[in-house]
């Protein structure tokens, strides 16, 4: 094995929050290294960004290589979301709502996204081995160190003052130190793909909003429909494992799942007129068990920032917002360590990062509910109510100002039967 290599922060995955992480503390002056198991650019979804992501972006000095990338990897300006349940459509414009900050942002292709984002990390001075694998943690002293295997299968140590995860799914230190948590969500399924969508004349569909569909038979299963601008599309259902049961998939590897999201796809009038002329051109792709949590986010030598700590379920796109978001929390505390001071993560990092988490959480469980979907159909909202649920969608879920968000969950619940009850939206709108 060769001599222990050293570094400032050690950071575990090159996505969203591993490269932002990397920047705001390359700002700081810190060495930074990077284990990266994947090459990029790599295939990824959770395609739509949310507008408030371009605020965590411009505070990681990102944004502006996003910006000047759009058009060479037709990354699609996104205003808003869409919504579709049989016959009923419903839209929502991100640019009138309730909390303060941007109210369009981009759907990108992840694999040029993330990659963009990590070679501006490397631009600012951060060192990013992609191609190696992190084999053993030992967290047990003050300074960290990873064993970490690379493609010639050569095996070295690093050690750092300090210890960031953002690994995604990887979920490294929850592996490796026993944090893992059972989510409360039930376990869904994905079935998706990147299609040549063959959008040519359907006047209802707008390629600058995402469209969410609900399943015309089960309500608990949605479709996503993800644009880019070059006439492709990201393109998903969701459901628990019962729902593609009824299909005939019982999970085995050997399935065809191009023909099961063909069927699914059929399913729906609506859905399937838009796409009548989609192209499947690319292998289609599953994801099972998705959703999962921790015991905890943070101790004295690392954190856990983005899906490496909870991820919720991509309904509505909150995953790059939430690791984004981290790395906005964690590096001023990681700055504190490394400066000697006294940090209480949980205090400081892990109660202010679930706040937002939590409103993200109690929309989740209601659109699965049904709750929030009778919330985003209905027809006779108020114009404030409308405002309150853009910035929701839009990602803006850390916002206390938002009546909404306080007690987030009783007051969807109290939202959708106004909404069922139009007589009473001024009411609501005015004691939320």
């Amino acid at each position: 094995m060769s001599p222990m290599q050293h570094t400032d922060v050690l950071i575990i995955g090159a996505g969203p929050s591993g490269s932002s992480a990397a920047a705001l503390l390359r700002q700081k002056g810190y060495q930074v290294t990077i284990i990266e198991k994947q090459h990029f650019p790599r295939f990824s979804i959770g395609e739509s960004l949310l507008p408030q992501c371009m605020v965590f972006l411009e505070e990681a000095g990102l944004l502006d290589t996003v910006r000047e990338h759009v058009g060479e990897f037709a990354f699609q300006f996104k205003n808003g979301a869409a919504f579709l349940r049989g016959k009923q459509r419903s839209f929502y414009d991100f640019t009138q709502k309730f909390s303060q900050g941007p109210g369009t942002t981009w759907q990108v292709r992840r694999a040029y996204f993330d990659h963009l984002l990590a070679q501006q990390a490397e631009k600012y001075g951060a060192e990013i081995h992609f191609g190696h694998e992190v084999i053993d943690v030992d967290v047990a002293s003050d300074q960290p160190i990873l064993t970490v295997k690379d493609e010639q299968q050569n095996v070295y140590q690093i050690q750092a003052k300090f210890l960031l995860d953002a690994s995604g799914f990887g979920r490294i230190l929850p592996k490796f130190l026993d944090l893992e948590s059972p989510s409360n969500f039930p376990v869904r399924r994905a079935v998706f793909t990147h299609i040549e969508d063959g959008i040519l004349d359907a006047p209802d569909f707008d390629r600058e909003k995402i469209l969410i569909t609900v399943h015309a038979k089960d309500h608990r299963a949605w479709y996503w429909l993800i644009p880019f601008a070059d006439g492709r599309s990201s393109f998903g259902v969701v459901a628990e494992q019962e729902f593609f049961e009824q299909y005939g998939f019982d999970g085995s590897v050997d399935y065809d799942v191009e023909s099961l999201l063909k069927r699914i796809l059929a399913d729906d009038e609506s859905l399937s007129q838009v796409l009548r002329n989609a192209k499947f051109d690319i292998p289609v792709r599953t994801l099972v068990g998705y959703s999962a949590n921790v015991k905890h986010l943070a101790d004295r030598n690392y954190a856990l920032l983005g899906n490496a700590g909870e991820f919720l379920d991509p309904v509505f796109s909150s995953g790059v917002t939430i690791a984004l978001k981290s790395s906005s929390l964690a590096i001023p505390l990681v700055d504190q360590v490394l400066q000697g001071q006294t940090v209480n993560w949980m205090e400081q990092y892990e109660k202010p990062l679930r706040k937002g988490i939590q409103v993200f959480r109690a929309y989740v469980e209601s659109w699965y509910s049904g709750e929030f979907q009778d919330v985003v159909f209905s027809t006779q909202q108020d114009e404030n109510i409308r405002r309150m649920v853009s910035s929701l969608l839009a990602g803006y879920a850390w916002d206390t100002t938002n009546p909404i968000h306080k007690n987030a969950k009783k007051r969807l619940s109290t939202l959708a039967e106004y909404c069922r009850d139009p007589q009473q939206t001024e009411t609501l709108s005015n004691g939320v």
